[in-house]
């Protein structure tokens, strides 16, 4: 049996011009914000990561089963709904950091928010560096 392969993998497509094709220009320039943000968090340039994620650094992991892959430790993508910013742990060891940032709905490690203003940028700086950290101690 084959084995099933990722279907958002890293990938050469320019960065600039993804996020220079969002059309909403309040998400455009949440997009470029963000992307300098982790880019001074993680000291990483942006790759992208499938056809519509902006990823930073990479971690490889296996699970139990087999599976394993690569993937980004942050990113964030602007979807047509919301602005998803990748949080690969989870929500669970920030929960201080949850309640002070702001006007927001979570996935496992999806973080949505409309757009920067209705948070609070400075808890969402501490809760990207959090999470990178994470990921960087755990899977160097």
């Amino acid at each position: 049996m084959a084995k099933a392969q990722n279907k958002t993998t890293e990938n050469e497509a320019s960065v600039n011009k993804f996020l220079n094709s969002v059309k909403d220009n309040q998400k455009k320039a949440d997009c470029l914000e963000l992307k300098g943000m982790m880019e001074t968090i993680t000291k990483k340039p942006a790759k992208m990561w499938g056809a519509s994620i902006v990823g930073f650094d990479t971690y490889h992991y296996k699970y139990d089963s087999g599976r394993e892959g690569d993937m980004m430790k942050v990113g964030f993508s602007p979807r047509a709904q919301s602005l998803t910013i990748y949080i690969m742990p989870g929500f669970e060891r920030y929960a201080e950091l949850m309640e002070k940032l702001g006007k927001h709905k979570t996935g496992k490690s999806c973080l949505y928010i409309k757009k920067l203003d209705d948070i609070d940028r400075d808890t969402l700086k501490d809760l990207i560096q959090g999470s990178f950290d994470y990921m960087t101690n755990k899977y160097g």
